[in-house]
């Protein structure tokens, strides 16, 4: 069955940076896409990175464009989200997503907290 498993997340100051990872299993990686969304307290899940299959084609939600950076590995299986220049406002669970033969799938989150 489809897995994805996010990892990295944590508490960092403003201004900070982190790297999360995302572990994809029981499908064919290279063949898809896949997503990064975030979900904050009281408010929607929203997208915040895409990569293409091969990682040539990425877009990014106006909020974290220039701060943010996906990536993907498909030796390992894995997308990768590196976060720079954070703010509070990026504090949210993040989740790494992917639609594979028709459904969408989510791995269980990773907690982003972005405080002094």
């Amino acid at each position: 069955e489809v897995q994805l498993v996010e990892s990295g997340g944590g508490l960092v100051q403003p201004g900070g940076y982190l790297r999360l990872s995302c572990a994809a299993s029981g499908f064919t990686f290279s063949g898809y896409a896949m997503s990064w969304y975030r979900q904050a307290p009281g408010k929607e899940r929203d997208r915040v990175a895409q990569i293409s299959r091969a990682g040539g084609v990425t877009n990014y939600a106006d909020s974290v464009k220039h701060r943010f950076t996906i990536s993907r590995d498909n030796t390992k299986n894995t997308v990768y989200l590196q976060m720079n220049s954070l703010k509070p406002e990026d504090t949210a669970v993040y989740y790494c997503g992917a639609w594979v033969e028709g459904y969408d799938y989510w791995g269980q989150g990773t907690q982003v907290t972005v405080s002094s």
